[in-house]
């Protein structure tokens, strides 16, 4: 799990809760004509901005906010260093048992070209096609949560607006005037928790994912040119330390 994540989303709704029971109590702040007019109306308005496919992932994506696929990037490093070292000293079709045994599917697609004799030129045009397409999966899955935050807020002022209309046509009757009042003032607020909360927020912090990705891939990438290429295994390390903030640059071979 991804504790800023949930720490963050967990301190707002407490917090929130806490206010609003110190001030008039949260059932005060509990309105389903509201909630229908702004999540529904928001989720509807998403379906219509993007493919029933799209839509699908829409939980799927949400849990990737909150608990992330994990890379263990040294571990990484380190399996592609011994993959240089046997395939320095037996050659690179000393590894195609090591590839049919690989989870990584992106490294398994790049080392199983290398072991097949494709022209480096070829791997690379091949797999970074594959990075800009996942990058733009990624970018469509972020852009829901976006876009949510966006039409709640506008659908928060649909139902201001509709709940301004029913106070000014009841005005004759004071005991309309306050369910009116609160639909006006709670789409609002319902809105803005949604854009501020699940929309703007889980759209970058998917951003952030996606660019962890892409730094993994930029880094298996290189290390599959190097080992086609027949580089040192301590040229390889140095090459995928260089991803690496200084901090964690660690060598195997110190």
């Amino acid at each position: 799990m991804d504790l800023g994540t949930v720490i963050g989303i967990v301190l707002i709704f407490a917090l929130l809760g806490s206010a609003m029971t110190m001030g008039v109590g949260i059932g005060a702040y509990i309105d389903v004509p509201s909630a229908l007019i702004v999540i529904g109306g928001s989720i509807g308005a998403l379906m219509i901005s993007f493919k029933p496919s799209q839509m699908k992932q829409f939980t799927k994506i949400f849990m990737i906010a909150v608990k992330p696929p994990q890379t263990d990037v040294p571990e990484l490093i380190k399996k592609l260093v011994e993959f240089a070292t046997k395939a320095r000293k037996d050659g690179i079709l000393a590894l195609e048992g090591d590839v049919n045994n690989e989870e990584n599917e992106f490294l398994k697609k790049g080392l199983s070209m290398a072991i097949d004799g494709s022209e480096p030129d070829t791997i690379r045009d091949l797999l970074e096609i594959e990075m800009e397409q996942t990058n733009t999966r990624h970018k469509v899955h972020g852009n829901i949560f976006n876009q949510w935050g966006g039409l709640a807020g506008a659908m928060g002022m649909v139902g201001t607006l509709i709940g301004l209309v029913a106070m000014l046509l009841n005005m004759a009757d004071p005991s309309a005037i306050g369910p009116s009042m609160a639909v006006a003032l709670l789409t609002t607020m319902y809105g803005a928790i949604i854009g501020n909360v699940f929309g703007t927020p889980i759209y970058n912090i998917l951003g952030v994912r996606n660019d962890e990705e892409t730094l993994v891939q930029e880094m298996i990438l290189s290390g599959i040119m190097s080992i086609q290429s027949g580089d040192a295994p301590r040229v390889l390390e140095a090459k995928l330390l260089s991803y690496l903030p200084p901090a964690n640059r660690v060598s195997q071979f110190d």
